[in-house]
């Protein structure tokens, strides 16, 4: 495997480091049923700050990935490629050779602290999972919450993972120093749809439960109706049963996010496609012939179908409030740190 000079973005001379050496990987395996087949490569990194291209249409600038490869096995997962960079396969070892940086909240502790770190919001969630089922073994995400906690610096999390309910009393402590966006991801209700394009995440019943829990706690939670499946998942119907959904669970906003189809991703998707559902390939083929997106009219009619639901079903926008609540001590103004690329959402 390709370890020694691993970057996420360009190898030019600035980009020279490694994130972390060949023998800092330590390879294990569990034999327990929820890691049965699952390899984690535990590495200590260098660095856990990620910068966001500056093309990216994402609201955040720099972002805090635990894991690389993911359980949830979703076929359609755009980081898929960035397993590539490792030498991995971007299909089945996508899915069960996981990479943990053991050490990232004690990094990111020390990279908050640095006089040229700004207090910028940190999103996590973006590329892989960071409440997959590892971090019920390695339980990372807490030592990272406390970590932004006590720089009072804001931060989101994107998640399909339930998990995130053990690290609701951290969570509501970093919610009253600073703001705190959190976000679940259910694009359809469909159980069927479900256990075929997402085997290894909660059910979109259980997700939605978990946003209960967090508004009942106090914890605003907003769904990302993620991915919207052309000719799967988009019918009026099924779209109506999900924003009922979503409204029932007590979340605070909804936003529609149509599938879309990178390289790595795209491939894997295709035989999948091909295998369940073999009628729908020509179909496929042309509504995402442009490219890696679906047609622009196909996006806007779907975000319009789903935001007159939201209204009808009376789910308002999200409250957006301060950075920060309370005051933090003042460090010298400068760049901050160059950091690996991340790859971007949307």
């Amino acid at each position: 495997m390709r370890w020694d000079n691993l970057t996420d973005g360009p190898r030019g001379p600035e980009r020279a480091g490694a994130l972390f050496g060949a023998a800092s990987v330590v390879t294990r395996t569990f034999d327990t049923p929820e890691f049965r087949g699952i390899t984690f490569h535990e590495v200590r990194a260098r660095s856990v700050l990620n910068r966001v291209p500056g093309a990216s249409r994402m609201p955040f600038e720099w972002t805090v990935n635990p894991y690389r490869g993911c359980s949830h096995a979703c076929v359609y997962c755009f980081a898929r490629k960035t397993h590539g960079y490792l030498d991995l396969d971007t299909g089945i070892g996508f899915d069960s050779q996981i990479v943990v940086k053991t050490n990232a909240p004690e990094l990111l502790r020390r990279e908050l602290a640095s006089s040229r770190w700004a207090g910028a919001h940190i999103a996590m969630g973006t590329n892989v999972d960071c409440y997959q089922r590892a971090e019920g073994r390695y339980r990372l995400m807490p030592g990272i919450i406390e970590a932004l906690l006590e720089r009072a610096n804001p931060f989101s999390i994107l998640t399909k993972g339930t998990l995130i309910l053990r690290d609701l009393p951290l969570l509501r402590r970093a919610a009253a120093v600073a703001d705190v966006g959190i976000s679940v991801s259910v694009g359809f209700t469909d159980t069927g749809l479900w256990r075929t394009v997402e085997p290894g995440t909660p059910s979109p019943a259980a997700r939605l439960a978990a946003v209960r829990a967090l508004t009942d706690a106090g914890i605003e939670c907003g769904v990302l109706m993620a991915p919207v499946i052309p000719f799967l998942g988009d019918s009026p119907e099924q779209l109506r049963a999900t924003v009922r959904a979503v409204a029932e669970s007590g979340a605070t906003s909804v936003t529609p996010l149509v599938l879309h189809l990178r390289p790595g991703a795209r491939e894997w998707f295709a035989a999948w496609l091909a295998a369940h559902h073999p009628h729908l390939v020509e179909r496929y083929e042309r509504m995402y012939a442009g490219g890696s997106y679906a047609p622009t009219w196909y996006q806007r009619q779907i975000t319009r179908q789903v935001h007159e639901l939201a209204a009808e079903f009376g789910i308002g926008p999200s409250r957006q409030g301060a950075d920060r609540r309370i005051p933090v001590p003042e460090r010298p103004a400068g760049p901050a740190p160059a950091e690996p690329v991340q790859l971007s959402l949307l």
